[in-house]
């Protein structure tokens, strides 16, 4: 089995697969600070509550836009799960390209959702992940990462609101029944929401017309993701594993003596 981590700055999202297959996912908070023997006991123990034996991992690969907690996740993955994970960076095999000024300052999580959307879905396509931000990635047809736009993602917005005005409280993340909201929350929720399935619809529009690919399809990730996706034509999939399954395809690609096709033979 490889273990596979995903290292957002809200959430670290663990996934367990035995070859193509994702076995559990589980979830850890990103913002408590932790010691290694901290985050190594409750990754232990998290395993432990999915019937996953520290024996079964085979090996783990990691991807992480939170550069300061990775020695003491690191640590702890040597540790107690016995792993000393492939960290995705520079050097990393990944079978896409980066057109950048500088790919090295390329987001882990966008390359991972890249690599995840070309291989699952074939290019052009335009991967849109609903995370801490959310961001918009164009692959060409021949797998390059050509451009990106990032944005605040939901949450952040919704923060920014109840942070900055003083009689404006925090709220759920949802959708209101109609735009013609009544009262401070509904206002709020309404603004949120329908602003960023606006933003979503623009500046997919946007893309494919700057790129003149009128057919290019487009796939949304991340936690609210759904909710986005399940109110716009716009979008055509939602894949809520894309980074996960991103981060095994890349396991496979630069550690192919525990590729299934290799244990297989």
């Amino acid at each position: 089995m490889i273990l596979c981590l995903d290292v957002g700055n809200t959430n670290i999202t663990f996934g367990v697969y035995d070859g193509e297959n994702l076995v559990t996912t589980f979830r850890m908070t990103t913002r408590i600070q932790r010691t290694s023997d901290e985050y190594g006991i409750v990754i232990r123990d998290l395993l432990h509550m999915n019937n996953i034996r520290r024996t079964d991992i085979k090996g783990s690969i990691v991807a992480s836009v939170v550069p300061n907690i990775m020695h003491s996740l690191i640590n702890a993955m040597v540790r107690y799960v016995g792993s000393n994970p492939l960290i995705v960076g520079p050097g990393t095999k990944t079978g896409i390209r980066v057109n950048s000024k500088n790919p090295r300052e390329t987001g882990a999580d966008r390359v991972v959702d890249a690599v995840a959307a070309y291989e699952k879905y074939g290019g052009p396509i335009l991967v849109l992940d609903f995370g801490t931000a959310t961001t918009y990635d164009y692959v060409s047809e021949d797998g390059c990462l050509q451009a990106c736009v990032i944005a605040p993602g939901i949450r952040i917005s919704a923060e920014a609101l109840s942070q900055n005005a003083a009689k404006l409280p925090e709220i759920d993340i949802k959708k209101p029944e109609s735009i013609l909201a009544g009262d401070t929350v509904t206002c709020m929720q309404a603004g949120i929401m329908y602003g960023q399935i606006g933003q979503t619809e623009y500046i997919i529009s946007q893309i494919k017309k700057e790129t003149g690919r009128a057919d290019m399809r487009v796939v949304a990730t991340g936690g609210l993701g759904r909710t986005i996706a399940n109110e716009t034509d716009t979008i055509d999939f939602y894949d809520k594993t894309l980074t996960l399954d991103g981060l095994r395809i890349l396991y496979e690609k630069n550690c192919p003596d525990h590729a299934p096709e290799a244990r297989n033979k």
